[in-house]
């Protein structure tokens, strides 16, 4: 048997080598990351450099991308930090209901409001750009601070925000008065098979009682307006 050592000179060579190694692959993941950033936060439409027309924006949670769109043509993409698991951005169809400076320092320099009814949630700056890309927050929207101001300047109250994602089931009995994503789950529901013509916001009022007792009608069941059972399996929510 053989037995192999090393002496000084040879072990910090290799030692030296090693840090090298680790110092490439850690600046390799960085320049990874910071062109992913520079690719995602650029201007889609050319010429124009600020968004003439009617705006929108939509949030994909998976990607934890922001993309504003300008007469339904996308115009900028830009990467956020959403909700962690325990605290998920809030699905659904909402607007910016106002706007002003953050109301904390931690949320950045730019606070935009939803209209969520069950929680404050809104897109704002963040003293923690590092987060930028992750799930992080609360349940907010961050984006770097001078995204958050960009993006302040352009988009006015009353701006529909589209926040989309994985959606989850209904394991509850819903009626009118009940609110969640789980209600926001029902109303797209509504709205894809025709019986739903607003926006899914989450809260379940006449508007939604009277679409489930249309659908519940049509497909031969009790008129109830709440979501039993046998509703849910026909809507397979």
């Amino acid at each position: 048997m053989r037995f192999f050592c090393l002496d000084g000179r040879q072990a910090k060579n290799r030692f030296g080598l090693l840090m090298a190694a680790l110092f490439v692959l850690i600046g390799g993941i960085w320049l990874y990351e910071y062109v992913d950033a520079v690719a995602l936060n650029y201007s889609i439409s050319q010429p124009a450099k600020v968004p003439q027309g009617e705006m929108k924006l939509v949030i994909k949670i998976p990607d934890r991308v922001l993309e504003l769109y300008d007469n339904g043509v996308l115009f900028k993409r830009y990467r956020v930090a959403v909700g962690k698991r325990a605290t998920p951005t809030p699905l659904g169809e909402w607007n910016i209901v106002y706007k002003g400076w953050s109301p904390k320092e931690i949320m950045g320099t730019r606070w935009m409001g939803l209209d969520v009814p069950w929680g404050s949630y809104g897109i704002h700056g963040t003293s923690a750009p590092w987060s930028i890309g992750s799930f992080a927050s609360h349940g907010c929207i961050r984006m770097s601070n001078h995204n958050s101001e960009e993006l302040y300047e352009w988009v006015p109250v009353g701006t529909p925000v589209d926040i989309i994602g994985p959606k989850p089931g209904v394991d509850r009995v819903l009626r009118r008065g009940s609110q969640g994503t789980d209600v926001v789950v029902l109303q797209l529901k509504l709205v894809k098979l025709g019986y739903y013509q607003e926006r899914a916001k989450g809260t379940f009022g006449k508007d939604t009682e009277a679409a489930l007792r249309a659908f519940q009608r049509d497909n031969r069941l009790p008129e109830t307006g709440i979501t039993d059972e046998k509703t849910l399996q026909l809507l397979k929510l």
